[in-house]
């Protein structure tokens, strides 16, 4: 049930600082650097210990009052170079345009994430990816992403992180 999420963490796990970049954060869920880097103890860090995840077991080190969550499962999203593995909440009713400085590789763990690549915000044109969907957003490809339902996602990005939000004070009550 939970394979995508499985096949993800074991190609982290398997030395891809190299391959793997970034995927985008709505700018609500930017949290400081001591804030992401918190979420795997030093000990854990240091070890390396295979671990799992599933939408039950996340825990949530920033959560925001309009309900979006974030996580990094492993790894630090504050070292230029080094993958990470977060997770992100997005309650239904989201919707956002941004674009980020790094590719990103999602998996859509539970509900349904729409996304629509385009340079504004485009709430009709918008593509459904269900649950155990694989995306990947190259760098600074600008996209409206949305959520009409409760959604998890995990993805995978490599460090540091930067979102970049597109008339974000405009779309404020939409999605935050």
């Amino acid at each position: 049930m939970y394979w995508p999420l499985v096949f993800l963490l074991n190609l982290v796990l398997t030395d891809a600082a190299l391959y793997w970049q970034h995927f985008a954060l709505p700018h609500s869920l930017t949290a400081s650097s001591a804030e992401l880097q918190a979420a795997p103890s030093a000990q854990a860090a240091q070890t390396k210990a295979p671990q799992s995840w599933d939408a039950g077991s996340i825990r949530w080190q920033v959560i925001n009052p309009d309900g979006q969550r974030w996580a990094v499962l492993e790894g630090r999203s504050d070292v230029p170079g080094e993958a990470f593995t977060y997770a992100a909440f997005l309650p239904a009713g989201v919707r956002e345009h941004h674009w980020h400085s790094s590719d990103a590789r999602v998996v859509v763990l539970e509900g349904t994430l729409k996304v629509n690549f385009g340079e504004h915000l485009d709430q009709q044109n918008l593509t459904s990816y269900p649950t155990g969907t694989y995306l990947f957003v190259p760098a600074n490809v600008k996209h409206t992403m949305a959520a009409d339902v409760d959604t998890i996602l995990i993805g995978t990005a490599v460090g540091p992180w930067h979102t970049s939000h597109h008339d974000a004070t405009s779309q404020h009550h939409d999605h935050h």
